[in-house]
């Protein structure tokens, strides 16, 4: 009995450790801008990276989101940068992504989104859905593996709802305000446990 004592605490001290964020959302200071732009504004800002093409009835975001490397931490973590449609809850299907370190940043889904909307119901609608009897994750999160990566900009292009898309591939439409548009910063352990999330806008 007092072996599977110590092995119980042992173990929970272990998930304890593991699970405790190096440092906290206020040491980043990160700030999140979101607006709508005409296309050569969002060419101009994602150069020499390609934002995608709108076509009429299309919209365009331009967003950024920035923080400071907290002092005296290893850089052995990563952020996941959120784009959430409150209204539907559905995130965008592409984002283009660019930073000063641009091999750092991309777009698409993991598991820390399934365990960030669990943890976060003001997330809901980020992680993978359960739809005749199978996994799907049509929209995408922009995926940060540095600390020093910061400042990430990206472009989002809405298109307008079709009603012929099927419920495995619904993701955000148009027309949509800035307002509508959560943004949030998810900080992930390397073996992908989720420290926090902080909700930069909206």
């Amino acid at each position: 009995m007092a072996i599977l004592l110590v092995a119980a605490g042992t173990t929970v001290g272990w998930r304890w450790w593991h699970n405790r964020p190096p440092y906290g959302p206020k040491a980043l200071g990160a700030t999140a801008t979101l607006r709508l732009v005409d296309q050569a504004t969002a060419d101009t800002a994602m150069s020499p990276v390609n934002a995608e093409h709108a076509d009429d009835g299309d919209q365009i975001f331009l967003g950024r989101v920035a923080w400071v490397r907290p002092p005296g931490i290893k850089d052995d973590g990563s952020f996941r940068v959120v784009i959430l449609d409150k209204r539907t809850r559905r995130m965008p299907g592409f984002i283009s992504v660019t930073s000063p370190r641009p091999d750092d940043v991309g777009a698409g889904s993991d598991g820390a989104l399934d365990i960030a909307e669990k943890r976060y119901p003001w997330l809901q609608g980020i992680g993978t859905r359960h739809i005749n009897g199978l996994f799907w994750n049509a929209g995408a999160a922009i995926t940060v593996s540095s600390v020093d990566a910061s400042p990430v900009t990206f472009v989002t292009v809405l298109h307008p709802a079709s009603p012929d898309t099927p419920p495995e591939h619904l993701v955000a439409t148009a027309p949509t305000a800035v307002s509508d548009l959560l943004v949030a910063l998810i900080n992930v352990g390397p073996d992908g446990q989720v420290y926090w999330a902080q909700r930069l806008l909206n």
